[in-house]
């Protein structure tokens, strides 16, 4: 099964073709640089996302914090890491950086907050 992506990991935005069969990369062709083979082989068999939502907060001008995860994350836990963010609810003070909610889904990432909210 051929399956066409573009690649992100440079400027260039190459548009890869990437053949797969039974769950292997059997040939990647449309890349500029070594780092579209290494994107394209990631993409199709370990595909990961970084995480960019809101939580709600009090005690702040706005009812919603930016937050996003520390690291990028299996995209079948996207939706799922959505889901418990929108369960969380902080209080202000909060600061850039700081963790809203430690390994979140036992992801390995923080969900962190990306901007600071008095």
């Amino acid at each position: 099964m051929k399956k066409e992506i573009i690649c992100i990991s440079c400027p260039n935005g190459c548009a890869l073709e990437v053949d797969v069969e039974n769950g292997k990369v059997l040939s990647i062709k449309g890349s500029e640089c070594k780092k579209g083979l290494e994107y394209a082989k990631n993409e199709i068999l370990n595909p990961i996302r970084f995480v960019t939502t809101t939580v709600k907060i009090t005690g702040s001008s706005l009812p919603l914090l930016p937050v996003r995860t520390s690291m990028p994350v299996p995209r079948e836990l996207c939706s799922k890491i959505v889901k418990k963010a929108s369960k969380i609810k902080v209080k202000a003070p909060v600061k850039i950086g700081q963790i809203i909610a430690p390994d979140i889904l036992s992801s390995g990432a923080d969900l962190i907050a990306t901007r600071s909210l008095k």
